[in-house]
This record gives C-alpha cells, sequence and structure tokens, in this order.
C-alpha cells in the first residue's frame, strides 16, 4: 500500500483432492481499514469459525468466484483448471486490483501484476479470506451435491477419498459430479458393470466447462 499498488486482491482456491465435485476459486480485495481479525489459512479454522469469518469478510470486502467443474478438470487436468478459475475469479471482482497475490507456486493470467506466495494462506491477508470464502463456497455446494445423490456422503466428506467414499463409489457408481480422470473413479468406470449414476432425475447442479 505505501508503495502505490491498490487495489490489492488475494487469491485461493478449495478443491484440489477430492474425487469429485468442482475446484471453487475466490478472490477478496480487502477494505484496509475494515479487515476481519482472525482470518488465517481456512484448513487450521472449524467450520463455526470459518462461517463466521465469511460472513465477515463478504460484508466488508469484494469478493468474487469461479468455478471450475469436473468437465474442465478432466479436460485440462487439475492444475490447469484450477488456475482457470483462479483467474476467472480475479475477473469476476467488481474493482480491478493493481496486484494479485495467489496462494501457490503459479502465478496466473490476469491484467496486472501477480505474486505466487507458497503458503501464502497463512501468510497473506486476502489469500487467507479467499481460503475462508473457496471453502464455505464449496462445502455448501457439496451439502446440495449429497441432497442430489443421496448414498455417497458428500455433505460430510465434501467429495474427498475417504473411505465412505470409496465404498460407496463401488457400490453405487460414480455419478455425473466425479473427475472421470482421477484414478479410483477411472477404476469404478473402467470395472465390469461400471455405471455413471442419474442420481433423483439425473440433474446436474454445477455449470458446463
Amino acid at each position: 500500500m505505501r508503495r502505490g499498488f491498490v487495489p490489492v486482491a488475494g487469491c485461493d482456491e478449495a478443491g484440489r483432492g477430492p474425487l469429485a465435485g468442482p475446484v471453487v476459486a475466490a478472490a477478496v480485495i480487502l477494505d484496509p481499514g475494515r479487515v476481519p481479525s482472525g482470518l488465517d489459512d481456512s484448513k487450521k479454522l472449524s467450520p463455526a469459525r470459518r462461517e463466521a469469518l465469511y460472513a465477515r469478510i463478504c460484508a466488508s470486502a469484494h469478493v468474487a468466484i469461479a468455478l471450475a467443474p469436473p468437465a474442465r478438470i478432466d479436460r485440462d487436468n487439475i492444475r490447469a483448471a484450477s488456475l482457470w478459475a483462479l483467474a476467472r475469479a480475479v475477473g469476476a471482482l467488481p474493482v480491478r486490483p493493481r496486484l494479485v497475490f495467489v496462494d501457490g507456486r503459479d502465478a496466473i493470467d490476469v491484467e496486472c501484476d501477480c505474486r505466487a506466495v507458497v503458503g501464502g494462506d497463512g501468510l497473506v491477508a486476502s489469500i487467507a479470506a479467499a481460503s475462508i470464502v473457496a471453502k464455505v463456497v464449496r462445502d455448501r455446494l457439496m451439502a446440495r451435491v449429497g441432497a442430489e445423490y443421496p448414498g455417497y456422503g458428500f455433505e460430510r466428506h465434501m467429495g474427498y477419498g475417504v473411505p465412505e467414499h470409496c465404498a460407496a463409489l463401488a457400490r453405487r457408481g460414480a455419478c455425473v459430479h466425479h473427475r472421470r480422470s482421477f484414478a479410483p473413479v477411472a477404476a469404478v468406470l473402467l470395472a465390469p458393470g461400471g455405471t455413471m449414476n442419474a442420481g433423483e432425475g439425473g440433474r446436474a447442479i454445477l455449470p458446463p466447462a
């Protein structure tokens, strides 16, 4: 700020590792005079604390999100899809930043200066805010996916490859929200009798790639 780089955005994503659901990217421009206290890497916060901070961030900052759905992840690979979603989130901000901090090792394709910060969600306030927004939005979305496709437990494990999910995947087959390029899902689809579960009415609640 002292060097004149305002506004500054931070961006981060949630959902790189799961077998199902989208990557959700968030970009946040904090108001320097209204920075919520307690910002940190979303993984270090309890669900209740994340929800409380999410409400405060959205009430005081510029926030934008973007999703990379499973079809995009399968087409481009998880890294490329995540970087695409991060750039889309920054582009959706109502105010154009002059500088963007992004969590991780990779800069993103945006129309301003961009700096990658390893461990940024624990070091840069705006990245921490973005990590919280991305995590809360994705968890809420996966709860909706769980209601649409009961029996997988999406609302509990958020699509990660925990034993409950792997057992349900073997028992019920993959659904439209699974990432077909991820090995455990591909193995189910390639197995004899492997199927796609159409869910309740077969409706996808994520946007297309």
